[in-house]
């Protein structure tokens, strides 16, 4: 008698690689520039929310969320019926597309873009079309539009691209849902919304209000330093709010996390001080990038990109051995978060050295 054997989409499945932890070097102090952390430590007051609520965790969470629905229905000026919560927005991709995929639909994303789509996709049985980014590392659009056929159930627009980094402007997504069909979901992932400092810059939350098949999704791991807590949410019409809030696991986000979302959104002020801070010092790295002859793409996340090829695992390598350790993509290049000043210096250093 053979042994019990998973479904074969799930034997096809793509493993995750997470941002490893650096490498200890003695007489050195070491970074990770390699999961897009936020390095600055939680807000005196987000850490009591926290703890305050961690005091309680022989209870279960309120699987109604209604602190949090209520502060993001009031700080986005949207419905709570618009919104739905999971463990991050990489859980909201998985459940969108277990939600509107059946086994062979098709799924058209940009690539390279966020490894968890691939593996979003297998997990549902849909099959991936991917479409490589332009040479900037920008989405191509028209050749998205291209690849969507009688199968494809979900267009996945990741702005900023996440590794790449550019971001799509209002003008390009316009024009874009305008010639996707109606029934077809666009998820607009916007992990990285509140570092874009660009003209004509989405507005995800006026967007999604103009179609019935968009849905954003969002985080409070990047800007709001809430990674260690696992909570994100959607933002999209009733109807699909409704069906993500169906198929999301019951008691997903914990009692802390939804303590400490609430709290970063009453100190929302403080905290976009720091992510104007990250912005500068991405500007900083950018100029010094450039002033040592490396060209990186337009960068609108909290990280840069080098596409270096077949070189990446070279280059992740002399970062790691100055005591930083960066996300190489074998084959395709390497990504950098932005982190303390001192990370970033040495960054530029050897990036300038070994591609200037």
């Amino acid at each position: 008698m053979s042994a019990p054997q998973p479904r074969p989409n799930v034997l096809a499945i793509p493993a995750y690689v997470p941002g490893r932890p650096p490498t200890p070097r003695e007489g050195l102090t070491t970074y990770k520039l390699s999961s897009n952390e936020n390095p600055y430590p939680p807000l005196p007051g987000v850490l009591a929310a926290a703890e305050q609520a961690a005091a309680a965790m022989n209870r279960y969470p309120d699987m109604a969320g209604i602190d949090l629905y209520a502060a993001l229905s009031a700080r986005l000026g949207v419905p709570a019926s618009d919104l739905s919560l999971a463990t991050g927005s990489v859980a909201l991709i998985y459940q969108l597309l277990q939600a509107f995929c059946e086994p062979g639909d098709e799924v058209v994303y940009a690539w390279r873009s966020f490894e968890a789509y691939p593996i979003a996709a297998a997990v549902a049985g849909a099959a991936s079309v991917r479409v490589p980014v332009r040479a900037d590392g920008r989405h191509d659009l028209d050749a998205m539009l291209e690849a969507i056929t009688d199968r494809t159930r979900v267009v996945l627009v990741c702005t900023p691209n996440n590794p790449t980094g550019p971001a799509v402007t209002q003008t390009e997504l316009d024009t874009f849902l305008a010639a996707v069909p109606s029934h077809v979901l666009v998820v607009v992932d916007e992990a990285y919304v509140e570092f874009v400092r660009m003209s004509d810059a989405v507005d995800g939350v006026a967007t999604y209000q103009r179609h019935e098949n968009v849905v954003l999704t969002r985080t409070f791991s990047k800007a709001y330093g809430l990674a260690g807590l696992r909570v994100g949410y959607a933002v999209g019409p009733a109807p699909l709010a409704a069906a993500l809030r169906a198929v999301s696991l019951p008691f997903g986000v914990t009692s802390v996390a939804q303590a400490a979302a609430v709290a970063s959104l009453a100190a929302e002020a403080a905290l976009l001080e720091r992510v104007d801070a990250l912005v500068a010092e991405r500007a900083r790295v950018v100029e010094g990038l450039r002033a040592g002859g490396v060209d990186v793409p337009h960068a609108q996340g909290n990280f840069v990109w080098f596409g270096v090829g077949d070189r990446a695992l070279d280059l992740a390598a002399a970062c790691d051995e100055a005591g930083v350790v960066v996300r190489p993509f074998a084959g395709d290049g390497v990504r950098a978060s932005i982190g303390e000043a001192e990370a970033n210096d040495r960054l530029v250093e050897v990036a300038s050295r070994f591609l200037g």
